[in-house]
């Protein structure tokens, strides 16, 4: 497993929430006092994480872990190339062209969206499923 990337805290003395490589993909991780914990993390939810970092939408990462630019494009590119689908392939190979080019941060966002599962129950809010799965997380523990 490599080393973990913090896409955001949740809140500012929140755990860090963001992701790891493992041998079969991306891991949802989250750092708390007590150590980091990790879980499988589908397509969607790794999306969402891509979303929320794009998005701004939670706190300061801490700054010796933060994601770059980089290693949103590798997770969304891992997650491309799993994608049954030619059309969603073709719409997160747009998402990764989009950030590798330095796009506007609302046009990532929205090849990011384009991009989601139409299936998926949460897929109103992608911050708020990244929220409730790393909730989830930490009560497991």
């Amino acid at each position: 497993m490599d080393g973990p990337c913090a896409i955001g805290r949740i809140g500012p003395d929140g755990p860090w929430v963001g992701f790891v490589r493992a041998d079969g993909g991306y891991r949802l991780a989250v750092g708390m006092p007590s150590g980091i914990r990790s879980e499988p993390a589908d397509a969607d939810l790794l999306l969402a994480m891509a979303i929320a970092y794009f998005e701004d939408a939670l706190d300061d990462p801490p700054p010796d872990i933060e994601a770059t630019q980089a290693d949103l494009s590798a997770l969304v590119r891992d997650v491309a190339s799993r994608a049954p689908q030619a059309e969603r392939r073709h719409l997160l190979d747009e998402a990764v062209d989009a950030i590798d080019d330095g796009l506007a941060v609302d046009a990532v966002i929205n090849c990011l969206a384009a991009a989601r599962d139409p299936e998926t129950e949460e897929q109103a809010d992608p911050v708020d499923l990244l929220l409730s799965r790393v909730e989830a997380l930490r009560a497991w523990g």
